[in-house]
């Protein structure tokens, strides 16, 4: 790509096609790959800050950590079973998304290997849009959220039935829903089931 174009696509907020095309020789690279290294290795090539957990008490330990340097003051988390690791760690959040909120902590509904994108849906973010959310997120999943393939995880959805508002989220490599949102931190913590 010429300076000239990627001058202007910076500009415009558009992505950077080299930046596409490499995240796509590195998907063709891994297409052997087990899931959860394939997931691993292109969420990280995105952007995102991926973190795998053992068990709960390692999870809460990384939590604290990203809260300390990230340096969080208010937590956007609505669903209850996160707001016990937030009680733990003893960081202020919201039940309800405030303009003063600087992150979230949500869970997510698939993890999606094809691409290293992650699927959300309102059980995650109630009404919200993604672009909506704080620069930083910290999404916590299980290693059985993985799937293939964008189709995978839809077929899954339809079984469950009651599921909508999707949308998917990138590392900070890739915009969210938003041209504005290019300063997004996604910390992702996968927990073994």
């Amino acid at each position: 790509m010429s300076l000239f174009k990627k001058f202007v696509s910076k500009i415009m907020n558009q992505p950077d096609s080299d930046a596409e095309t490499d995240l796509v020789k590195l998907g063709d690279q891994l297409k052997n790959a087990d899931l959860d290294y394939k997931f691993a290795q292109l969420f990280t090539h995105s952007g995102g800050f991926f973190n795998y957990c053992a068990d709960e008490a390692e999870a809460l330990q990384i939590l604290n950590q990203i809260i300390k340097i990230e340096e969080l003051k208010s937590v956007f988390c609505w669903d209850s079973d996160l707001q016990k690791f937030l009680d733990v760690v003893q960081v202020p959040y919201t039940k309800e998304l405030e303009n003063y909120n600087d992150s979230a902590f949500i869970t997510c509904e698939y993890l999606i290997a094809f691409d290293g994108r992650i699927m959300l849906s309102h059980h995650n973010i109630l009404h919200f849009t993604s672009s909506r959310l704080p620069e930083k997120i910290i999404i916590i999943a299980n290693v059985s959220q993985i799937v293939g393939t964008l189709n995978d995880a839809m077929m899954k959805i339809k079984r469950l039935g009651d599921i909508r508002n999707l949308t998917s989220i990138s590392g900070s490599n890739s915009k969210i829903d938003s041209p504005n949102k290019d300063n997004t931190k996604l910390f992702l913590l996968l927990l073994e089931d």
